[in-house]
């Protein structure tokens, strides 16, 4: 779950697509995906049970132009679409947009003791271009940490 769509992303139509944004080469590198895809191909996503979604729906230049009234709403609407669809885990990327959007301001980036319904919710860095805090590696370091306990899950339910 990205934070919201940035203009580019808007303008294309496409998650991510900005091209300085290291969504795609952090999922692929934490391996969730066999290549490295490209924005306009998001939809593969779906055939490895992964989907996108955003936190708020406004476009915005920067995520720091969102409103903490549009997190707090956009946290109701997520946790609704998440109890529907019941995916296994959440990923929210995105640490002050987690804490904002689910009133939770010590949260840290990983796993969170806070479930929606059945569903995991872990926090991880915003892999936007201007977030220079994490490395691309560290981000992806960080994805497959995340794979690596999907995968597990997976393989107890088979069990």
């Amino acid at each position: 779950c990205g934070i919201n769509p940035g203009l580019w992303t808007a303008a294309v139509g496409h998650h991510f697509a900005r091209p300085g944004n290291r969504f795609w080469p952090a999922l692929h590198a934490g391996g969730f995906t066999p290549r490295r895809l490209a924005p306009h191909e998001e939809r593969e996503l779906l055939q490895w049970g992964y989907g996108i979604t955003n936190l708020v729906a406004r476009t915005t230049a920067r995520a720091d132009q969102l409103e903490e009234a549009e997190f707090a709403k956009g946290g109701k609407l997520l946790a609704t679409k998440v109890r529907r669809y019941r995916p296994q885990v959440l990923a929210l990327l995105g640490l002050g947009a987690y804490r904002s959007a689910f009133d939770r301001p010590n949260a840290a980036v990983g796993p969170q003791e806070e479930y929606l319904g059945q569903t995991q919710v872990w926090v991880l860095p915003n892999p936007s271009g201007l977030n220079a805090h994490y490395s691309l590696s560290a981000i992806a370091a960080l994805f497959g940490a995340l794979r690596r306990q999907v995968e597990g899950r997976k393989r107890d339910r088979r069990r």
